[in-house]
């Protein structure tokens, strides 16, 4: 059975970050000075202890990239157009316009003034972060070519390097937003660069003792990537909950732009790829690739360039939260779709 290949802290990541949530808001009550004490542990604007906690984080997840499959991506040209076309352009810009629209204007009377800004800062973090590799799960949900689906995270994660900073930097200086160019870069070098480097050093030394030793060692740190994940969240919240407690319905409003967003962009990659031919093996990873978002990179800028307190870390701790139901969801909807689908695709 595919559904075996979640994990079950992979199948109930929300349910761990709802608990996350309430240990963090309660030490952070309890515990209030540690929380600080923690907090003041920087070194160029970088909390180290989250800093080593994303690494533990990130890392894990780029071992599954396999940069050699770019050469793959010549066989899937149409899913890979829409694909591209939908998280590099669609998703970023909708994102921002749906932050303008919904926390600027029609939610603002009802979150605090002050963070208005750092909620949308958020948002665009999130949207701008491409896929996370969680994504090779939802594929084989689907049934998704698993080639396809690797040769584009591989793609987007290329892509990543040069334009995460320059995207954010331009979408946040449209919502007049300042960003330190300085941090911005920093951020890309320290949860993106590095990360890639190591993952694929290690990746290659792995798989140079064999196949069955790089699937055991990806099998045993799996759960340090979301323990980490989930430590990073407890420390948030410890720092959020005083502000939580005063204003809970925020969560609830930061949720509404990003599932919109979400339903958005997989429904349009996938009818996208329906209308080019592409067979529904590659629109079904096309359409979780486009509506996903790397929220681990998300949380990690959004700590480095706005820090624990903001807004912008709660915002994409939101997507964290909703991210594995929706894309549940997602995968349903393809699944049974998938009569609809190719009745009407031109495949070739």
């Amino acid at each position: 059975m595919q559904k075996s290949s979640m994990s079950v802290f992979e199948r109930y990541l929300t349910v761990w970050v709802v608990l996350c949530i309430v240990v963090g808001i309660g030490l952070g009550q309890v515990f209030p000075g540690a929380a600080r004490t923690i907090g003041a542990w920087e070194v160029a604007r970088v909390n180290l202890p989250v800093g080593l906690l994303i690494w533990v984080m990130i890392i894990p997840m780029l071992l599954k990239v396999d940069f050699a499959a770019l050469g793959e991506v010549r066989h899937h040209m149409r899913g890979i157009g829409v694909t591209l076309f939908v998280n590099w352009l669609v998703k970023p810009f909708s994102m921002a316009f749906l932050g303008w629209l919904f926390i600027r204007q029609w939610f603002a009377p009802y979150l605090p003034a002050d963070q208005i800004d750092s909620y949308i800062a958020g948002l665009i973090l999130l949207a701008a972060a491409p896929c996370t590799a969680m994504v090779f799960v939802w594929s084989r949900l689907t049934g998704g070519d698993p080639l396809f689906t690797l040769s584009q995270v591989a793609l987007n994660d290329s892509i990543m390097i040069v334009a995460f900073a320059p995207l954010v930097a331009f979408l946040l200086g449209l919502s007049a937003i300042t960003v330190p160019w300085d941090t911005l870069l920093t951020s890309v070098v320290l949860y993106i660069l590095i990360p890639v480097v190591l993952a694929q050093w290690l990746r290659r030394a792995l798989l140079a003792r064999g196949q069955a030793v790089f699937d055991a060692a990806l099998h045993r740190i799996g759960p340090w990537s979301i323990g980490a994940l989930l430590l990073t969240l407890v420390l948030l919240f410890a720092f959020q909950g005083e502000a939580i407690l005063q204003q809970p319905l925020v969560i609830a409003l930061l949720a509404v732009p990003i599932l919109i967003q979400v339903f958005f962009n997989s429904a349009l990659a996938y009818w996208l790829n329906r209308v080019a031919g592409e067979k529904h093996a590659v629109a079904c990873p096309s359409a979780l690739i486009g509506a996903s978002n790397f929220f681990e990179l998300a949380v990690a800028t959004a700590i480095s360039l706005f820090g624990f307190h903001s807004g912008a870390a709660l915002a994409t701790v939101v997507g964290v939260l909703i991210e594995v139901p929706v894309m549940l969801l997602v995968v349903k909807v393809v699944n049974s779709s998938k009569g609809w689908y190719e009745s009407g695709s031109s495949q070739r």
